[in-house]
């Protein structure tokens, strides 16, 4: 609670947490006091999200009755690359929480890591996979892998800047409702570049001192990025809890994206 008050002094609209969980199978006393935390946060007036590993449609019913904004479930690559990266679950059972989650109504947090080792071609195949769900979804991360030595990705080479921002103006055009939150591997970018990634399609950031076991750019430094370039800070539950206006301003943003599509 300390850490979400201090983040919401920050500017900061949702408060996610994560457990380094495979899912939530057995894990009754955790999920209890996941529920708590929830709540409390909530009551601070931010969204919550949370990031558990799997999760089953009973949890996912109880995690939104105590009222959870979203949930964060990567795919993290393309089907294709994946059985190259993660052996301890398939693609298809991150496909089969993405579903649990959204049939629960909340709203889902889905994206990927680039710099794995993929190809130009995992990056289309991961973006079309998160494109033809059922529903777009609400929120999108992208991640640049940061390498760290003694990992078994220890010595991969960081992904090209101009690499990066393909995916994120592509993710923009496919989703235009989406929220495209620059994630991890952030604050080995530039100014200049995080501000190209936002005139690219970008419109969040994970922001903190630490992103799991990596440093983020923190607070001081992110409010004056924003302060500089004239960025302010979308409120929270936008279209979830607002009077609609932000609503209709996205659907007529979607249109407008869709017209400069169709002239393309």
């Amino acid at each position: 609670m300390a850490a979400a008050r201090e983040a919401k002094a920050n500017g900061s609209t949702r408060f996610c947490m994560g457990a380094a969980w495979r899912d939530m199978s057995g894990r009754t006393r955790g999920l209890e006091r996941i529920k708590s935390m929830v709540r409390e946060v909530r009551g601070l007036g931010m969204e919550v999200c949370v990031t558990l590993g799997m999760l089953d449609s009973k949890a996912a019913e109880e995690l939104k009755r105590a009222g959870l904004t979203a949930y964060n479930h990567n795919l993290d690559t393309s089907r294709e690359f994946y059985p190259n990266v993660i052996t301890t679950r398939g693609f298809d059972e991150r496909l089969r929480t993405i579903e649990n989650v959204r049939n629960a109504g909340i709203s889902v947090c889905t994206g990927g890591i680039l710099g794995l080792g993929e190809t130009a071609e995992d990056h289309i195949s991961f973006l079309h996979t998160l494109s033809t769900l059922p529903e777009h979804p609400e929120s999108v991360p992208i991640n640049a892998l940061v390498p760290i030595k003694g990992t078994p990705l220890g010595e991969n080479k960081k992904v090209p800047f101009d690499s990066f921002l393909r995916v994120v103006a592509t993710a923009r055009i496919l989703m235009p409702r989406s929220i495209v939150r620059l994630a991890a591997g952030r604050i080995n970018l530039t100014e200049e570049q995080q501000v190209l990634a936002f005139f690219a399609g970008a419109n969040a950031v994970f922001t903190g001192e630490k992103m799991l076991t990596t440093e983020c750019s923190g607070f001081e430094a992110d409010r004056k990025l924003f302060e500089k370039w004239g960025l302010v800070n979308m409120k929270a539950f936008r279209g979830e809890e607002g009077d609609g206006a932000e609503a209709a301003a996205g659907v007529e943003g979607s249109r407008k994206v869709e017209e400069v599509i169709q002239r393309v």
